[in-house]
């Protein structure tokens, strides 16, 4: 027996993709083995215990014990190895060693050590842990049903233990059979780009389509094309201009019409606060207090933004904080130095001991100083909202946070509301989502192979703020605004709205105007064929084909139902007075189709005078104040991922633990996620524009008391 044991093949040498049902006695292993096995036209190996057990037991009357085991595993490998001669691609199995090594120590305490090295050994592609919510069905080889879930957790464990590649099964047959069909279609993929079992695990548990990865790493290889820009948009050539009495008739036309539209406020508010501090964390890392001094520092350094941080610094809204804090820590502080001052008063700021501000997210953080109280960016969009995202006295807010944030966003939500409720007679409904893990990115090293972490496993970053676009398409809403964490401004908030309620405006204006002509191509009313290409040309910008007007009617019905059933955005621009951000373009794409983008500068090959030039030419910049309408003329939500430009995306140069590596940030939120939206783009004051990209922004007067 031993020597027949050791002249086993290691199981996993062959092409074949073996697949192993593992798990307790009665959780379908048997079931779904000969299910999987017809679906994929291949061979499964069965039990070999249970014809051998059975027939003991019709010879003796007795069941299993410990000297059955070695012969167990002999007949089991016999069977695989047979059946995997004639397997077609796959081979699934009923059971294996590792199974019958689990067996032997749960009910003998007690494990051969020929069969528990064979049974480490032996590889396999997959195995699938069978879960035990399934019924448990007696017969005369089972044990009792007591004690499942302490036997479950041994063959988990056993697993993780042996670092097996596996995946959990649970539900119903069907759900069983369609997930584990779905799994294997994954797992040939990425055996065919070369990952390992347990990587494909990885990339399972992530959440990530293997197609995607594969799509990832072809742009690593092969690059991302430049947005080729045409001209920049401007007012009267892609960018609408309104008076101030045209802006209050349509932020009254929104108000006409909001009544019975569900409204939602999309504040994308992820990520810690590190850019905004960065100068100052700079600062911390490469001064010494005690051989030279501030001012020293900043001449250096050429540091102007240390200079009016420290200038500027009782404005903050912060500063009565951290200076308590810092006399309580220092009794003879008001006796310091004004340089050491100065200095205790950043390290405060970014301690973790204390304030930690750089590592919180910049919704939390002091923002405004009123006369009563410290205002925090959260409570500056709960008030923004009641004001212009508010239907029937009701008003939603959802917020995209980190998962560590969130009960940072709960702390501050749950001491302001019932006050911003109060104050605004509006009824305010606050959601939360966090960016899914499955639109994170797999990072590859120089030379474009997939960059492992110290562990040996493959390493994911979060796609950016494109992967946004899962989140946004989750909602509800039939009217959405969007506008950044960081974008709100102190006092002021009615001139504020009325912008964001004339945007919604013209954007309910298009929508039924766009609703209106696809109902009529539905009713096959052509009378107003001419005026509906009219309306696209001139009023959504959209650049109909060449060979358009030569075709036949149906096909120019079928054509401007494409253009015109899609997603609806309108977007403020703001006059480019030196702000970063990206900024409006007309754009042509690989296939030649002209259309009007939001685009960043690396987007763009800098390189090339001739894109630098338009670029350097650009009259606005976008502000982030976008209004958005997601349903179709038949009310249906469009599924927004269809509408994404999938080569517009980044690649980044990034270190890990000291090692350089490249990622692949998703198409920007605004940018190429939105890139097949119909497109309005409107020139707003400057006054809606007030980020806070560094905390010296803080000290301009948007954010400072009147």
């Amino acid at each position: 027996m031993e020597k027949n044991l050791k002249q086993l093949p290691n199981s996993g040498s062959s092409e074949i993709i073996k697949v192993v049902l593992f798990g307790p006695e009665s959780t379908g292993k048997t079931t779904l083995a000969i299910q999987l096995a017809e679906h994929f036209k291949t061979a499964w190996v069965p039990e070999f215990a249970r014809d051998y057990l059975q027939e003991k037991w019709e010879k003796t009357s007795r069941t299993c014990d410990v000297d059955d085991m070695m012969p167990i595993a002999y007949g089991q490998m016999k069977l695989e190895n047979d059946s995997l001669s004639v397997a077609n691609k796959f081979l699934f199995c009923d059971t294996n060693l590792l199974v019958t090594k689990v067996f032997s120590e749960v009910y003998y305490n007690f494990c051969d050590p020929l069969l528990d090295k064979a049974a480490r050994k032996h590889d396999y592609d997959l195995f699938f842990l069978t879960d035990i919510d399934v019924p448990w069905e007696k017969d005369d080889l089972r044990d009792k049903p007591e004690g499942r879930e302490s036997v479950f957790g041994v063959f988990k464990q056993t697993l993780i233990d042996n670092n097996k590649p596996f995946i959990t099964l649970s539900g119903d047959k069907d759900l069983r059979l369609n997930k584990a069909i779905a799994i294997i279609n994954e797992l040939e993929k990425a055996k065919k780009i070369g990952f390992s079992s347990l990587d494909f695990v990885q990339i399972y548990e992530q959440g990530i389509q293997v197609d995607n990865i594969q799509n990832q790493l072809d742009i690593f290889k092969h690059g991302i094309s430049k947005t080729i820009l045409i001209a920049p948009a401007t007012v009267s050539h892609g960018i609408l201009k309104f008076s101030d009495l045209e802006f209050q008739n349509k932020a009254d036309f929104f108000d006409a019409n909001k009544s019975t539209l569900k409204l939602e406020k999309f504040v994308p508010a992820s990520g810690a606060a590190s850019r905004m501090f960065k100068f100052l964390s700079e600062f911390l890392n490469d001064f010494d207090i005690e051989n030279e001094s501030i001012n020293a520092y900043i001449n250096r350094k050429k540091d102007n933004e240390l200079s009016v941080f420290i200038v500027g610094i009782e404005k903050f809204s912060f500063f009565r904080t951290i200076d308590k804090k810092l006399r309580e820590v220092f009794p003879d502080f008001e006796d310091l130095k004004r340089d050491y001052k100065n200095f205790y008063f950043i390290k405060f700021l970014l301690s973790s001991d204390y304030f930690d501000f750089a590592n919180k997210p910049k919704g939390v953080l002091p923002f405004h100083k009123y006369k009563s109280h410290i205002s925090t960016a959260i409570e500056e969009h709960l008030y923004e909202c009641a004001n212009y995202s508010s239907s029937n006295g009701r008003s939603n807010v959802h917020f995209t946070v980190s998962r560590e944030h969130k009960v940072l966003f709960d702390t501050i939500v749950k001491a302001i509301k019932h006050k911003v409720e109060k104050e605004t007679a509006t009824t305010i409904n606050i959601k939360y989502s966090f960016q899914n893990k499955s639109t994170d990115t797999i990072a590859v090293d120089t030379k474009n192979n997939p960059f492992r972490d110290e562990n040996g496993k493959l390493f994911f970053r979060p796609g950016g703020h494109g992967a946004l676009i899962e989140n946004l398409n989750n909602l509800e809403a039939d009217i959405i605004f969007i506008k950044n964490i960081d974008n709100v401004i102190q006092n002021h908030i009615g001139g504020i709205a009325l912008y964001k309620k004339a945007l919604a405006g013209i954007l309910i204006a298009v929508q039924q105007q766009v609703f209106q002509y696809l109902n009529e191509i539905d009713n096959r009313n052509n009378e107003h064929l001419n005026e509906i290409i009219a309306f696209a040309q001139n009023n959504l910008n959209i650049e109909l084909s060449e060979n358009f007007l030569k075709d036949s009617v149906d096909n120019k019905i079928v054509y401007l139902q494409n253009i015109l059933n899609r997603p609806i955005r309108v977007c403020g621009m703001v006059k480019n007075e030196g702000e970063p951000g990206g900024g409006p373009f007309w754009v042509r794409d690989p296939k030649g189709h002209l259309s009007l983008q939001i685009v960043e500068a690396s987007q763009v090959d800098l390189t090339n005078s001739n894109q630098f030039k338009i670029l350097a030419s650009a009259t606005h910049f976008n502000p982030v104040d976008l209004v958005c309408g997601i349903r179709n003329y038949k009310n249906e939500k469009f599924d927004l991922t269809q509408f994404v430009d999938h080569n517009s995306g980044f690649i980044v140069e990034k270190t890990q633990n000291g090692k350089p590596l490249k990622s692949y940030e998703l198409p920007g939120l605004w940018n190429g996620a939105m890139a097949n939206w119909i497109t309005v783009f409107v020139e707003v004051p400057l006054s809606t524009f007030n980020p806070v990209k560094t905390v010296n922004d803080l000290l301009k007067t948007a954010h400072q008391p009147e």
